[in-house]
Formats: C-alpha cells, sequence, structure tokens
C-alpha cells in the first residue's frame, strides 16, 4: 500500500480523508529529503518507529514517510511542505505514551520525529531556568537540574525515553505531580511550529506574561494536533532538603481512603501521596524493600514528605491514626519498587491494559472497588494502583495478549471503566490524553457547547485538518 502510495500520482485523496495534491507521492522522498537530508529520512518505517506503548493493546501504525528535522526552522519546513499538500502530519517524541498519540493511522502521513532537537539552549541556576529543545529527555533535564542544585519534578515513567516536547504535548504527571503540578504547571514560555508551518514563539523566560490568550497552556496536552512543540522554557526550583518515604498497608480501600483523609488533614503538604490495591500489592509484594509484604496486604499508601523530619513524624502519626502498618523504606529503594509494579502486574497473566483514569480525590476508594467488580464481570482479573494524592487511577485489566477474546473482554472493560469513571463525577483521562484509545469519549464528558469550542481552536490553528488528524477526537 504504501508503495501505491509513493509511485501513483492518481491517488489524490488518502484514507483519512485528506485530499492530497496533484504528484504527491512522486516526489515526496525526494521533496524530504531536501529538507532534512539524506540520512534523515526513513522510507516505508519499521513498524517499531511508528509505535508506543500503547501496542499492547494492538494499536498498530503506516506512514509514507518518518522524518528527522535537525532544527525548528527544518521542522516549519517540513510541516509547511505537508500542508501545501494535505498531507497528514504525526509529531513522534520518545514512544513512551500510553494512548496511541504518535501512531500514525494513515499510510500517507509524515511522521516528524524530533529527537534530534536535542540541544540544551541555556541554563540560567540563579533564575531556576533552563532552555531546552524538544527532544531533551526527561531525565536528561532532571539531571542537568540536580547537579545544579535544582529539581525538576515532573516525573512520568520511562524518563530516560520520554522527550520534553512529548511531556508538553500531553501535559505529562507522575507522582510528584500531587504536590508541584503537572507539565503545564512549569512551562514559562514554547516555541512550535503551527499546522500552516509557522515558526511562533509564545511566552518565554519572563516569570509572569497576560499580554494574550495563554497559547503556551493552549499547546500543553493538545497532543499534537494544534502544532509541534519545538522548545520550551522550563521552570526548575531548589532541591528539596529532605526526601523522605513512608510506607503504610491497609486492610483494604476503604481503609486506605481513611488513611489518605488523615495524611491530607495533617497540616502536612507531602510530595507524593501513591496507591496500590489488593491486586498490585500481590503481583509485586515479593521484591518490596525491606521484607516482603504479606500477599494478603490489601492496600499500600507512599507518602514521600520533602520538608523536615518533623513533618515526616506529623505524616506516620496521621498514618497510625488510621490504623496503618508504617515503615520507612530507602527512598531510593521504595521508587525503584513503585516503578516495577506495571511489570510485576503485566507479568501475572503475560499482559495487560491499563487505563488512567481520575476521580475526586474522596471517591478513591470506591473507584478501586469498582474496577475489580467490571473486571470480574468481564471474566479479567483487575486491579489499580497510581496517584491516591489527585485519584488518579492506572485500572488494569490482566489478560493473556494471545487470546483475541480476552482482549476484546478488556477492551469492553475499559468502556465500563470510562463511564464509571464519569459516574463519579471524574475524567476518563488523568494524564496519559485520549490518543486513538479514548477517540469519542470526551463528548460524553463535556457538554456539546464545550467540545464545539474545542473544535473551533483546533481548526482555527490546523485549518487544513493535517495535524495528527486521527487522534483526540471528541
Amino acid at each position: 500500500m504504501i508503495g501505491r502510495m509513493r509511485f501513483a500520482a492518481w491517488w489524490m485523496v488518502s484514507p483519512s480523508g485528506i485530499a492530497l495534491s496533484p504528484g504527491y507521492g512522486c516526489g515526496v522522498l525526494a521533496d524530504l529529503r531536501a529538507l532534512v537530508g539524506d540520512d534523515h529520512v526513513v522510507a516505508s518505517p519499521d513498524p517499531a518507529l511508528l509505535a508506543d506503548a500503547s501496542a499492547y493493546a494492538g494499536v498498530t501504525g503506516s506512514a509514507a514517510a518518518l522524518v528527522r528535522p535537525g532544527s525548528a526552522q527544518e521542522v516549519a519546513a517540513v510541516v509547511s511542505w505537508c500542508a501545501q499538500r494535505g498531507v497528514p502530519v504525526v509529531p513522534r517524541g520518545g514512544g513512551t505514551g500510553f494512548s496511541g498519540g504518535c501512531v500514525p493511522q494513515d499510510p500517507a502521513s509524515v511522521v516528524v520525529a524530533v529527537d534530534r532537537l536535542d540541544a540544551v539552549r541555556s541554563l540560567d541556576v540563579l533564575q531556576w531556568r533552563a532552555h531546552v529543545e524538544a527532544g531533551v529527555t526527561t531525565a536528561r533535564l532532571a539531571r542537568l537540574a540536580r547537579e545544579n542544585g535544582l529539581r525538576f519534578p515532573v516525573d512520568p515513567g520511562a524518563a530516560e525515553q520520554s522527550h520534553i516536547g512529548g511531556n508538553i504535548a500531553t501535559n505529562a504527571g507522575g507522582p510528584h505531580c500531587f504536590k508541584h503540578g503537572v507539565t503545564r504547571a512549569w512551562v514559562l514560555g514554547v516555541e512550535a511550529v503551527l499546522g500552516n508551518g509557522e515558526l511562533v514563539t509564545v511566552g518565554g523566560p519572563t516569570r509572569k506574561d497576560v499580554a494574550g490568550y495563554d497559547l503556551a497552556g493552549l499547546l500543553c496536552g493538545s497532543e499534537g494536533t494544534l502544532g509541534i512543540i519545538t522548545a520550551a522554557w522550563m521552570r526548575l526550583i531548589p532541591a528539596p532538603p529532605v526526601e523522605i518515604a513512608i510506607a503504610a498497608v491497609l486492610p483494604d480501600a476503604r481503609a486506605g481512603q481513611e488513611a489518605l483523609d488523615a495524611v491530607l488533614g495533617s497540616g502536612v503538604v507531602p510530595a507524593v501521596v501513591e496507591f496500590l490495591d489488593a491486586g498490585a500489592v500481590a503481583a509485586a509484594a515479593g521484591s518490596f524493600p525491606g521484607g516482603a509484604l504479606s500477599p494478603d496486604a490489601g492496600f499500600v499508601l507512599i507518602v514521600e514528605v520533602d520538608t523536615s523530619p518533623q513533618d515526616a513524624d506529623e505524616v506516620v502519626a496521621a498514618l497510625r491514626s488510621a490504623g496503618a502498618t508504617v515503615s520507612q523504606p530507602s527512598p531510593g529503594a521504595l521508587w525503584r519498587w513503585r516503578d516495577g509494579v506495571s511489570i510485576a502486574v503485566a507479568a501475572v497473566h503475560g499482559g495487560k491494559l491499563s487505563e488512567d483514569i481520575a476521580v475526586p480525590v474522596e471517591r478513591l476508594a470506591e473507584a478501586v472497588e469498582r474496577t475489580v467488580e467490571i473486571g470480574a464481570r468481564h471474566g479479567l482479573q483487575a486491579c489499580s494502583w497510581g496517584h491516591a494524592g489527585d485519584g488518579n487511577l492506572h485500572s488494569t485489566f490482566l489478560l493473556d495478549p494471545a487470546d483475541a477474546a480476552q482482549r476484546a473482554r478488556a477492551d469492553d472493560a475499559a468502556a465500563d471503566l470510562f463511564a464509571m469513571a464519569l459516574e463519579l463525577g471524574g475524567t476518563v483521562s488523568g494524564e496519559h490524553g485520549l490518543g486513538l484509545l479514548k477517540n469519542g469519549w470526551l463528548s460524553k464528558q463535556w457538554s456539546p457547547a464545550a467540545v464545539a469550542a474545542a473544535d473551533a481552536v483546533r481548526r482555527a490553528l490546523d485549518p487544513a485538518g493535517i495535524m495528527n488528524p486521527a487522534t483526540k477526537r471528541p
């Protein structure tokens, strides 16, 4: 199919319905190579270059070419070329997303990878600020900050692979976002290429700027549908004086909710408040630092305090008052264990379907219990873990990835899960975004007027409809 598209000048409409200009395909590779260099255009890309972590759900991609621009100007040139011809553009960062947001669905697409945009343009230590290109990894920025006595607190998974541009495009979160906020809170300004190929800068090194609409905020979480982030000014903070980890074991989710309420009522603002339900604990209990947890443990809270030992003592007292069994493992060991929970859960049956709903914090226990009930209703083992302080669950259905019937039941269970989140006053996505997998659900969460407003914004910034056209459909 790709070969047919590449050389047949008569194919004037792509499968997604976007009209292609006369002659599209005949010179596509030559044109793109002229824009970014011969070595930076991949024809008929390997499927691995078109996938993200949604591959577990069977999401696959197809594209005419993958290009790797080396500058913001080259990104603009590629997008402009595509806009003039009506060619779909799919931005790609580190490929760590869970919703299929960077997986092209049209074989006429051009995937624009930003991994070569990896320069740190400036680091202003005294101003707590870094100016970095989109391909800089999350871990690299975090290390750069740490080496200079600062901190970049946004910590999504796969930090060594995820890119700052991707973090902005998805408004990524992570455990420490309970105290510090998601990516948008750390973006001072962005440089981006819009759908018409124009390179724009909004915001910048200033701490305050209300001169115009918050276009930087609009681009955060847009999942590549409004433009391609090429660089950003990121805010940093001084490194915290302490990092004290606390683990609390409770009998069940309802007891866990009471312990969470006790922590929130303690007067201390923790850096992190995470949870694991009984199923997640059972999968990962054997490698818990300081000794294996009982497989019968019904709920675990993980709290990190970064202010003082006295504040940590207050949190410990609050947890014990709620009936928790408390320990204080090494923070590094505890976080390595927490980072491995997803792998441990997947290993139970060989695969999983994980979603990232969020509900009001006071309804966390109900959402945890109902996740298990939904799984049972569809003949699947289910569990959850995630960011308790934000009411954000990684609700998960365990399955054999080779079993098509199980995968179909998991898809049905996910639909019930999203409906449950909305029923509880929550959202279908706390941090992963809509991508491909949650297309159609925003219209169930938002009013028609709100959806129409979002559609109007998309049309205004991408009038040709070429930017990641299959993604984030309401």
